[in-house]
This record gives structure tokens, sequence and C-alpha cells, in this order.
């Protein structure tokens, strides 16, 4: 039977892992905001924000999917909006939008701890973890297509139709 106790929580945390103050993104360094203490719990509401903004704000910024994800999005809600679904269906398309922001931020993050794991060394485990990541924001972004093309394609069919009579 497995140890119950938490061994993890005993570590120290390494040095350099909180003062780090650049990292190496595509060959460019990118400066990093003074986070020296970001490891300790937020002392208030709005840093934990303050935080999730940073995470939203950084995956904007560097990952092309995240951003794909947000316009295609965009674009679905704007055409809910402008068929006029329902309320319940407006909510079933943004529920399965945000599950794939919700993936693909977890993959980011996923990947980042990887990367800061295995620095600049090739290891099978790693891109079995990188790649699976990938598979799961891979898999909601295909029931997020299904569940928008079920519930938008009709009344757009029915549009289209009505437009060219």
């Amino acid at each position: 039977m497995p140890n119950s106790t938490n061994t993890c929580a005993s570590l120290p945390m390494s040095p350099d892992l909180s003062t780090q103050t650049s990292n190496k993104v595509s060959d460019k360094v990118i400066a990093k905001p003074n986070r020296d203490l970001s490891w300790r719990v937020a002392a208030n509401l709005w840093i934990s924000f303050k935080y999730a903004w940073a995470g939203l704000s950084y995956a904007f910024r560097t990952q092309r999917n995240f951003r794909i994800h947000v316009i295609v999005g965009s674009l679905a809600i704007g055409l809910g909006a402008f068929l006029r679904l329902s309320a319940v269906e407006m909510s079933i398309i943004s529920l399965t939008i945000g599950a794939v922001l919700a993936m693909e931020l977890l993959n980011t993050a996923l990947e980042s701890v990887v990367d800061l794991t295995v620095k600049q060394s090739y290891h099978e485990l790693a891109k079995i973890a990188k790649d699976c990541a990938a598979g799961a924001v891979l898999i909601s972004a295909i029931a997020a297509i299904l569940v928008a093309s079920s519930l938008l394609l009709p009344p757009l069919l029915t549009l289209l139709q009505s437009t060219l009579r």
C-alpha cells in the first residue's frame, strides 16, 4: 500500500524557479514580470485575478492555437446571436468554447512545466505528456465543432433557403 504522506510538501522550492528573469521562447528572450514570491498564496482575491489575467494574456500573446480558438469561438457566439438561438443553445455553445479554451490553457501550462523539467533535452515521457495534452485539446475542439454545428447549421440552412427563394 502506497505511503499516504505527501513528501512533496516538505521539499524546498529551488531558488532558480522563483527568481528566473527571462524565458527563452522561439530563440527570443522575453522579459518576465517580477514574481519572486509567486509560489506563495495570493494575499487577496484581487491578486488571484491578476495572476489569472496574466496567464490568459500570456496564452493569447504566445499561443497561436489559443488565438485561433478565441476567434472561432467569437465567430460562433456572433453567429448564434445573429441566428437568435435560444439562451440554452447559446449557453451550450459558450460552455463548449470555454472547455476548449480551458484545455488550451492547461496544455500550455503542462508544456511549460514539462519544458522546465527536461530543460533542453529530449525525453520520451515528456513527448508523451505533451502529445496527450495536445490530444485533449483536439478532442475538446472536435466536440465543440460538433456541438456548434448541430446547433448553428439547422437555423443557418433555414435562413439561407428562405433568402434564396
